[in-house]
């Protein structure tokens, strides 16, 4: 019973640490991909030398950015106007 419990504590373990490594490499990935973050005249060379799969790949992940924040934006206008509708609420 106990070796039992043991190793099932261990698979636990394993599959943790699997997956921590694996959310790690992919932000490794991701920054490594990403070397332009703003268009300019210093950069232009730097971006026409990138293939059409690379500007499509950082444009996409732009995109995904500009989701995530927008998403975060909308959550914290949503509270705030819950927490002012509730004090309106209070007041009268």
């Amino acid at each position: 019973m106990l070796l039992k419990l043991v190793i099932i504590f261990l698979f636990i373990i394993i599959f943790f640490n699997l997956r921590n490594f694996i959310k790690l490499n992919k932000k490794q990935k991701v920054l490594k991909a990403k070397k332009l973050t703003t268009f300019n005249k210093k950069n232009l060379n730097d971006w026409m030398n990138l293939t059409k799969k690379e500007r499509y790949n950082l444009s996409k992940q732009d995109s995904f950015n500009y989701l995530d924040r927008r998403k975060l934006l909308l959550e914290e206008i949503r509270k705030e106007y819950k927490k002012i509708s509730r004090e309106n609420s209070e007041k009268n």
